[in-house]
């Protein structure tokens, strides 16, 4: 893989291995991420943010074949939604597990993105493990519509910033966010 990312995949990827955050392009906005399953990271990241824990934060994955790894159980219709979405779609599962406790919302649920993008989807497949995403802003603040407008309290704050995307100056959107229920029913919680 030789790719101008894979150094940069590289030096995230170290990062996420020992706990640490990292500032990376999603297929949304630009996002704070650590390895989802370890409590302590998540930790920081709602420390950094000064976001309240009992807003749960969103969980990335490569594939949607992985997702029965992290929840109880994924109603059919979770799929097909994944595979027809035109936009960047979070849903939000009852029923996780295998994530960081702190991760999780208080009622158990969990918000989940499958990722098409040149450098989250090799991390993710690389990492091998969910990462968190959340916006890279102070809680209350905007979230930023690109690199530039990320402050230097949030880039100071993390371990790794990725170069990939730092000259991409289009303005982003968040992703739709979708509650989906065990029996398949679903709501709009964010369009």
């Amino acid at each position: 893989m030789h790719s101008p990312q894979a150094s940069d995949i590289n030096s995230a990827l170290d990062v996420l291995r020992a706990g640490g955050l990292i500032l990376y392009p999603t297929d949304t906005i630009w996002g704070i991420g650590c390895d989802a399953t370890n409590p302590a990271a998540v930790e920081r990241v709602y420390q950094l943010k000064g976001r309240d824990q009992s807003k749960s934060l969103i969980v990335l994955l490569d594939n949607e074949n992985k997702l029965p790894g992290y929840v109880t159980e994924v109603p059919e219709i979770a799929y097909q939604l994944i595979e027809y979405t035109e936009r960047p779609l979070t849903i939000v599962y009852s029923g996780a597990k295998n994530l960081a406790p702190n991760l999780v919302a208080g009622d158990g649920s969990i918000g989940i993105r499958i990722v098409d993008h040149a450098f989250c989807t090799p991390l993710l497949q690389r990492f091998r493990k969910p990462l968190v995403s959340t916006s890279a802003n102070i809680s209350g603040q905007p979230a930023p519509k690109n690199f530039s407008e990320i402050s230097q309290e949030i880039i100071e704050g993390v371990d790794y910033v990725v170069s990939y995307g730092q000259d991409d100056h289009r303005e982003s959107q968040a992703s739709m966010v979708m509650k989906l229920e065990a029996g398949g029913k679903f709501s709009f919680l964010r369009r």
